[in-house]
């Protein structure tokens, strides 16, 4: 057998660490690997590289993926010319690690693709499975800016407000914020009062507070307003969301007796190695993935529930994007040590 590994969309710490489980329990059993370079853009173009057990052994600690990715091709209309490219690389079957958009392309463009799916996303906010690879790490770079914020917050009693990435879901927010006691943090799915807001940090400040660090997702909105966005041609979706913290912080100085600061955090959350704990994850994900394949069960996703990395269908990982619901657990953690949300 010939099995190709692809990574789509936007990279994701522990990317490479699929590729390299996959690949040397598949390379074990005799069985040829191909990487597709750059995602979609590889198979248009034929663009592989063999894999081989030398080329994957350790890959797993560094960051970004080494087969490269993209969210950037065109793909509409282009089923014909996939399917002529794709069986011109002579694969017997594929494993692809992406989100939503990566399995919903190649359903459409090859709906009788052999393929293994393998959900992948900092921003966890994929259906069909607890959690996602990359989340951890993005998550432990939030927790360390919040850590190290704090000092110079406290040092010049000021309130450091922190963007962090996550489209319409506010997972990075939440797991990365509480996980360092930020004193607020801002969520899409519960839009704040600004009235609220701005009370909390008068309190604060009137109780003697040196500083404070205030976490803000990066569609986080207030109550009646629009999250704020661009229009991007270069984005999937067609927007970018951002701005949020640069005019959350001018708002806490014009609002509040506090001077204010603001930080985003951006592809930082990306570009980390994996933490050890997405190590676990891409560790049995990756095997898991090749097992699969191994047994010829086709059209299934790798996926993370209650403990255990087992599969399901391919089409669990399609829907809507999974949001934080504004009763979640941590949530309520948060409201009861005392941290605005």
């Amino acid at each position: 057998m010939k099995i190709g590994i692809m990574t789509g969309g936007g990279d994701a710490p522990g990317l490479n660490g699929i590729v390299e489980a996959a690949s040397r329990v598949l390379i074990k059993n005799n069985i040829e690997v191909c990487g597709i370079l750059d995602g979609f853009e590889g198979i248009f173009s034929r663009r592989t590289k063999n894999v081989t057990w030398d080329s994957v052994l350790g890959m797993h600690s560094v960051a970004g993926t080494f087969l490269g990715t993209s969210n950037k091709s065109k793909i509409a209309g282009r089923a014909e010319e996939f399917q002529k490219s794709y069986q011109a690389l002579g694969l017997d079957g594929l494993i692809a690690a992406g989100g939503d958009g990566t399995f919903k392309a190649l359903k459409e463009l090859a709906p009788n693709l052999p393929l293994i799916g393998v959900p992948k996303t900092i921003d966890n906010d994929l259906q069909g499975t607890d959690i996602t690879f990359g989340y951890d790490t993005a998550c432990t770079v939030v927790a360390d800016a919040v850590d190290a914020l704090r000092a110079t917050a406290n040092a010049h009693h000021r309130v450091m407000v922190i963007e962090t990435m996550g489209r319409t879901a506010g997972w990075i927010a939440l797991g990365g914020g509480l996980a360092s006691y930020a004193d607020a943090i801002l969520i899409p799915e519960r839009p704040f009062s600004r009235e609220k807001l701005a009370q909390f940090l008068k309190d604060a400040h009137d109780g003697g507070k040196l500083g404070m660090v205030v976490v803000v997702s990066e569609a986080a909105k207030a109550v009646g307003e629009n999250a704020i966005f661009n229009e991007n041609k270069h984005s999937p979706t067609g927007i970018r969301f951002g701005g949020i913290g640069e005019n959350l912080a001018r708002w806490i100085e014009e609002s509040t007796p506090w001077e204010a600061r603001h930080v985003v955090l951006g592809h930082l959350q990306r570009a980390r190695p994996p933490t050890t704990t997405d190590r676990f994850l891409t560790a049995s994900m990756g095997a898991k993935a090749a097992s699969l394949v191994l047994k010829k069960e086709w059209n299934r996703a790798v996926v993370y529930r209650n403990g255990l990395v087992i599969d399901a269908p391919l089409s669990d990982l399609q829907g809507e994007p999974r949001t934080v619901q504004p009763d979640h657990r941590w949530v309520k953690l948060c409201e009861s040590l005392g941290i605005f949300i």
